[in-house]
């Protein structure tokens, strides 16, 4: 049943002046220069320079002078003017000769296209050069295109060969594409089209030279890569009856095979990252000194042009035209008003939020020493400054601060703590970093189980469990004691 009444409710909703200052805030330096450079785009009553009361002005007399220049300039133009040179012969109208299908919503948007070689492409050429029937050639070509990202052939022959009767009306065997197959192995890089890793590796060892260390490899890859897998390296001893110096350089061998051979090419022409520190923290004799990036803080201002604009328009408001175009620019002003002040609260909210981070980790920027870090969240640092959470959370993104021993992102500061036997706060990267130390240490012929790093870390004054410590391994990418022994 509908009924109508009259309630109150306190309701809160952020302004756009505000909610483009949230967005300004969260986005890095690079971001942020395009973001200024689309803004003055759209924008004419925004520009770049410091905003100037006592610029030189173009006294009358110059102007005047330059006017005359201009329409004499004109004159002369005017004479070898040919008004035919602007107007077609043929008659029809150039409405009648366009044609537009999209709707009024839709935008015309031109999609480009990378050039350049692909894996595939590569794999084909080498397939052209190699002695074969024809329909041999087809099937190989019909597997490089089956082939994944990473070189491998994923697929069954079995699906293959369906795929074939059904898509392409071509009947063949499997042994057929078992010998195509061969002859997309034998291209380049070696390894492509392995069906596994297995195959894959096994098919780089064969091309090596001729070696001891290359025919246990192949035998091992063969026959015991399960084994080797688990690093089971005593049993491996014993069935191929080789001692340890012969098992070391089989597996020198293997660890420098490429386990993705498809990926080398696109490996290389990938860009690499550029990273734009939009803090320095720099310790200088004992004491700490921030500064903000100056990309960080362009020098923006409102038009004069515009501002001299609408003093002319508010003097003849009774024109409708006048009116409309005295709106226009208000709002244009209004406008770049509200993004110089939104930029110059990021700086301020980006500085007073840096300040009290480096406060809170005076130590580690002193010494870079990790074990100096203290522990802390968003909370700490969002009460020390009097913002929100989501604020400090949005400036903590993607923003990275240069130091005298090295360029970190904002977010490696940020750490949970733990309290150790004299009940002092720790933080958790404290912890991390000891074990990771430890792990780096031990014997590998006999790596630490996650008992005995347990033990190892009660010894320094740390009590915590086994499970946590599994989890910091993990969160390290660290493996268990087993897949890190070594001989």
């Amino acid at each position: 049943m509908l009924k109508q009444g009259l309630f109150q409710k306190l309701q809160q909703k952020l302004s756009p002046q505000q909610i483009q200052l949230m967005k300004l805030l969260q986005v890095p330096t690079i971001e942020l220069e395009q973001r200024i450079k689309q803004e003055i785009e759209e924008n004419p009553a925004l520009e770049e320079g410091e905003d100037r009361e006592d610029e030189e002005e173009i006294t009358q007399e110059q102007a005047i002078e330059d006017n005359r220049v201009e329409n004499d300039k004109e004159e002369n133009d005017r004479d070898d003017f040919d008004m035919s040179d602007y107007f077609s012969d043929d008659d029809t109208p150039d409405y009648k000769l366009s044609i537009k299908n999209a709707g009024a919503d839709e935008e015309d948007r031109e999609m480009p296209l990378a050039g350049g070689t692909t894996f595939q492409d590569s794999l084909r050429a080498q397939l052209s050069l190699r002695r074969m029937d024809e329909r041999k050639a087809m099937l190989a070509e019909h597997l490089i295109g089956n082939l994944d990202e990473d070189g491998y052939l994923r697929r069954e022959l079995d699906a293959i060969v369906n795929d074939l009767a059904f898509t392409q009306n071509v009947s063949c065997e499997k042994e057929e594409l078992l010998a195509a197959l061969k002859e997309v192995q034998g291209l380049d890089p070696a390894g492509v089209g392995g069906r596994d890793l297995r195959e894959c590796l096994l098919l780089q060892v064969r091309r090596k030279p001729h070696s001891l260390s290359q025919r246990v490899a192949e035998e091992m890859l063969d026959k015991h890569f399960e084994a080797f897998s688990k690093k089971h390296y005593e049993r491996i001893m014993d069935r191929l009856e080789i001692d340890e110096e012969a098992l070391k350089g089989a597996i020198e061998l293997i660890v420098h095979l490429n386990p993705r051979p498809g990926n080398t090419a696109r490996d290389t022409n990938k860009p690499s990252q550029e990273i734009i520190p939009d803090f320095a923290v720099m310790s200088i004799d004992g004491q700490l000194e921030l500064s903000l990036n100056g990309r960080n803080a362009p020098e923006l201002r409102v038009s004069r042009q515009y501002r001299d604009m609408i003093k002319e328009y508010s003097r003849n408001k009774k024109d409708k035209e006048q009116r409309e175009a005295l709106q226009f620019i208000k709002q244009k002003l209004d406008s770049a008003k509200w993004f110089i002040d939104a930029i110059k609260q990021r700086q301020n909210t980006l500085l007073v939020t840096m300040e009290a981070i480096m406060e809170h980790q005076r130590e580690f920027f002193l010494t870079g020493d990790e074990t100096k870090l203290k522990p802390m969240i968003l909370k700490d640092i969002a009460e020390r400054v009097h913002l929100d959470i989501s604020t400090i959370s949005r400036v903590a993104n993607s923003k990275y601060v240069q130091t005298n021993y090295g360029t970190y992102l904002l977010k490696f500061f940020f750490s949970e703590s733990l309290t150790n036997e004299q009940g002092e706060e720790v933080s958790t990267r404290e912890v991390k970093k000891i074990l990771k130390d430890a792990i780096e240490a031990e014997e590998k012929r006999k790596p630490h189980t996650d008992d005995e790093l347990t033990a190892l870390l009660k010894g320094k004054g740390y009590n915590i469990a086994r499970r946590t410590v599994a989890k910091y391994r993990e969160q390290l990418n660290i493996p268990v004691a087993r897949l890190r022994k070594e001989l």
